[in-house]
C-alpha cells in the first residue's frame, strides 16, 4: 500500500528540523524510532567520508567558506539514496528520492524541499564543477542529527520506514464500539511504504481490558521499521443502573413521618433521574403500603425496585398535624378554605414610604410597536413590567433614559428580576418576582451610565437580552436610581430596529381601560401590627383593597389619576413578633398564586415545585422554633396571580414520639 501521509508527514518533519540548535539536533522520526541506521563522519577540508564504518571519497574535500561547511551535493547525496540531477536552464541541481525533490539554485539561500521553501544557512555553490550545499541545511532538510567535535562534522539519519497510527474513538466499549486506525506512519526518505504488518489488531474487541497493539510498515526497498505500539483500554458496556432504597422501619403508625434512604448505584455513576411512586412522607390508613422507585442512567437503562411498609392502626399524627408539623418550607400541602375564613383577621395599620414606583401594565397585551409609558422622574423608582405579546411578530422592551438637562447626569441600575417570555402568566410572575426577592437579598452594585445633556440611552439591559415572541408573556421589576431628572420610556419595538433612533417616530400606546399605567409615589409600606401572633389561629389579609387600600397615582403619558389595582409593585415589608411552634403559610383566596417572600433574610418561593391552585391549599413560609422570635417579611405581590392572599399564623401540635 502506499502511505497517504507521505507529503504532510514529510512537511511536519521538515518543519521539525528547523528547530535544531546551532551545534547539534534530533530529527523527529529518529526521536520516534529511538535509533539510527546511518552514520557519515566528515573532516575538514578533507574529501574523505566514512560511512558505517566504511571509507569513500567526496567529489570535493569539506569546505568552509564563510565560517559555513559546504560538501558536494552528489557525494552527500548518494549516501541517502537520492539521485542527483542538474538543470542548466535554471542553474538548479536536484536531489530525489522516491516522491521528494529537493532543488538548490546556484548563489542562492532559497532551497525548495516539494512545493516548500527553506532559508539555507548559506548560498549554493559551485566549486571546480561540484554544487557545493551547507552540511547543516542538508541535515535539517533530511532530517539528520548533526553534532560538531573538533573540526568533525557526524551526521545521523533513519533510512527506515517509521510505523505510526492512532485508535479512534477514545473511548471503546467492548463488544460494540467499531474501532477505526489512523494511519500515521512515514518515510524519513519519502519512499513509499507498502507493506504493513499488525499484532493484536481488532476492529471489535469482544471483552473489557487493557490490549497491546502493534504496527509494523515496509518500504519500497524492502525494509521493515520498528515497531510501534499503542495500549487500547477496553471498557465493559454499561450496565443497567440497580434500584434500591430502605427505610427506617418496616412498621409505622398513622401519621409517622417515614425516612426514605436511596441507595440506588449505577457501574458509571450516571444515574439521571429516580422516579418514585407510592413514596409518600407518612399514610392516614392502616394497612400494607406499596412503594416503587425506578432508576434511569444517562442511555436509558432502567431498574425498579418495589418494597411495602406496614401501617398499624395507632394514630400518631392526623394529616392536618402532620402536614403542619413536616410539609417543608417553600412546599404546599391542602387544607379546607372555607375553614381559613373562620379564622380570625388581624387587623393592622400601615407606614408608607416616599418610595416611586412605576407599573408599566396598560396595555397589558401589545397589540403595535409604540411607547408604553413615558414619565419624567428623579432619585429611586422601580419599574414593574407585565405584558402580553399580540403584535404578531418578535419585539423587544427597552427602557430608554433621556437626560433633559443642560447639564450632565447619571442613571444607575441596580437589583433586577424578570420571568419569561413564557406562554404562562403565573410562570412569567413567579419567577420576577422571586428573581427580583433574589436580586434584593443580595444586593448588587449599582451600575451607572452617564448622560450628556439631550443624550438618550438605553438602560436595564436585562429587558431586551431575549425576543418576545408572538403569544408571550414577559414580567421584570428593576430598580434605578437618577441624580437628576429624568425622562424615562418603555419602548416596544421590532429587534431589528435601534430604540434610540426611533424614539420620535413612536406614538404612546393607548390604555386598555382593565389595566394599570402609572406612577405611584408611596409604593414602600410597612404593615404595622401590634400583637403577638401564633398564641391562636390568626390570619393577615393582604391584597383586599379594604385593609390594605390601594395606592393613588398619575399615569404620566395623559395626566390622569390612577388606581394600583392589586397593589402590584408594591414592596411590603413586616416585622412581628410571633409566638414559640408557630407554622406561618399563604392561602391563596382569590384563585391561582405564584411568588415570593424573604423571611428573615433567605428567599421562599410560592411555591419550589408549583403554585397554589386555588383556596384549598397552603405553602409553607416559616416555622418557629421553641421560643418567641422577631420575624422580618418583606415581599411584593407577584404580577400574573390572584388577590387576596391571607398569610395565617397557626399554633402547631405538639411533637410526639
Amino acid at each position: 500500500m502506499k502511505s497517504s501521509y507521505k507529503s504532510r508527514s514529510f512537511k511536519w518533519l521538515l518543519a521539525a528540523s528547523l528547530l535544531f540548535s546551532p551545534v547539534s539536533g534530533l530529527s523527529g522520526q529518529a526521536d520516534a524510532a529511538g535509533a539510527y541506521t546511518d552514520k557519515l563522519v566528515l573532516q575538514q577540508n578533507s574529501k574523505v567520508m566514512v560511512h558505517n564504518g566504511r571509507q569513500t571519497l567526496a567529489q570535493q574535500p569539506l569546505t568552509a567558506i564563510k565560517g559555513v561547511s559546504y560538501l558536494p551535493l552528489k557525494s552527500i547525496a548518494s549516501l541517502y539514496g537520492y539521485k542527483v540531477g542538474y538543470n542548466a536552464s535554471s542553474r538548479e541541481a536536484t536531489a530525489t528520492l522516491g516522491g521528494k525533490t529537493i532543488r538548490f539554485k546556484l548563489n542562492s539561500a532559497d532551497v525548495w524541499v516539494g512545493s516548500d521553501k527553506v532559508k539555507a544557512n548559506g548560498a549554493t555553490m559551485s566549486q571546480n564543477g561540484s554544487t557545493m550545499v551547507p552540511v547543516r541545511t542538508w541535515a535539517q532538510i533530511t532530517g539528520s542529527r548533526l553534532s560538531v567535535s573538533g573540526g568533525s562534522i557526524t551526521l545521523q539519519w533513519s533510512t527506515l520506514p517509521q510505523a505510526d497510527f492512532a485508535v479512534w474513538p477514545s473511548e471503546i466499549i467492548a463488544g460494540k464500539t467499531q474501532v477505526t486506525y489512523l494511519d500515521r506512519s512515514y518515510h524519513p526518505g519519502g519512499l513509499n511504504i507498502v507493506n504493513e504488518r499488525w499484532e493484536n489488531r481488532q476492529t471489535v474487541f469482544s471483552t473489557p481490558g487493557q490490549y497491546v497493539v502493534t504496527r509494523w510498515v515496509q518500504d519500497e526497498r524492502g525494509q521493515w521499521s520498528e515497531p510501534y505500539s499503542v495500549t487500547v483500554t477496553v471498557k465493559a458496556p454499561n450496565q443497567p443502573p440497580e434500584a434500591y432504597f430502605t427505610t427506617d422501619k418496616s412498621v409505622y403508625r398513622i401519621g409517622e413521618k417515614i425516612e426514605y434512604h436511596d441507595l440506588s448505584t449505577d457501574d458509571r455513576n450516571d444515574i439521571v433521574s429516580r422516579k418514585w411512586s407510592g413514596n409518600e412522607p407518612a399514610f392516614f390508613e392502616p394497612g400494607e403500603k406499596l412503594i416503587t422507585l425506578e432508576v434511569t442512567d444517562g442511555e436509558g437503562l432502567t431498574d425498579r425496585i418495589t418494597k411495602s411498609v406496614y401501617i398499624s392502626d395507632e394514630v400518631l399524627y392526623t394529616k392536618e398535624e402532620f402536614d403542619q408539623l413536616f410539609t417543608p418550607v417553600g412546599e404546599k400541602y391542602g387544607i379546607s378554605g372555607g375553614s381559613v375564613l373562620q379564622i380570625p383577621s388581624v387587623p393592622y395599620t400601615f407606614k408608607s414610604e416616599k418610595a416611586q414606583m412605576v407599573r408599566s401594565n396598560s396595555p397589558e397585551t401589545w397589540l403595535e410597536e409604540g411607547i408604553a409609558y413615558d414619565d419624567q422622574l428623579s432619585g429611586n423608582v422601580r419599574f414593574l413590567f407585565h405584558n402580553l405579546n399580540k403584535i404578531g411578530r418578535n419585539v423587544n422592551m427597552y427602557l430608554v433614559a433621556t437626560n433633559i438637562n443642560s447639564t450632565t447626569a447619571k442613571v444607575g441600575t441596580s437589583s433586577y428580576g424578570s420571568g419569561g417570555p413564557t406562554q404562562y402568566v403565573s410562570t412569567a410572575g413567579k419567577l420576577a418576582t422571586d428573581r427580583y426577592m433574589q436580586s434584593l437579598v443580595s444586593k448588587p452594585a449599582t451600575e451607572w451610565t452617564t448622560l450628556k445633556p439631550g443624550e438618550s440611552k438605553v438602560i436595564m439591559h436585562g429587558l431586551h437580552s431575549v425576543p418576545i415572541k408572538p403569544n408571550q408573556v414577559f414580567s421584570a421589576y428593576g430598580d434605578v436610581v437618577t441624580d437628576k431628572l429624568i425622562r424615562f420610556r418603555v419602548v416596544v419595538l421590532d429587534p431589528a430596529k435601534d430604540p434610540v433612533q426611533e424614539l420620535d417616530s413612536l406614538s404612546v400606546m393607548p390604555r386598555d381601560g382593565l389595566h394599570v399605567r402609572g406612577t405611584f409615589y408611596e409604593a414602600n409600606r410597612e404593615l404595622v401590627i401590634t400583637e403577638p401572633l401564633g398564641y391562636e389561629p390568626k390570619r393577615v389579609v393582604l391584597g383586599d383593597r379594604k385593609m390594605d387600600t390601594y395606592l393613588s397615582g398619575i399615569d404620566g403619558t395623559t395626566g390622569r389619576l390612577e388606581l394600583n389595582l392589586g397593589n402590584f409593585g408594591v414592596l411590603y415589608h413586616m416585622n412581628l413578633e410571633v409566638a414559640p411552634r408557630t407554622l406561618i403559610a399563604l392561602n391563596a383566596r382569590g384563585g391561582h398564586y405564584a411568588g415570593s417572600f424573604i423571611i428573615n433574610g433567605q428567599v421562599v418561593p410560592v411555591t419550589k415545585n408549583s403554585i397554589l391552585k386555588n383556596q384549598n391549599e397552603a405553602a409553607v413560609l416559616y416555622r418557629t422554633g421553641n421560643s418567641p422570635e422577631n420575624v422580618s417579611i418583606t415581599f411584593t405581590l407577584a404580577s400574573g396571580s390572584n388577590l387576596p392572599v391571607a398569610m395565617l399564623f397557626l399554633p402547631m401540635p405538639e411533637e410526639r414520639r
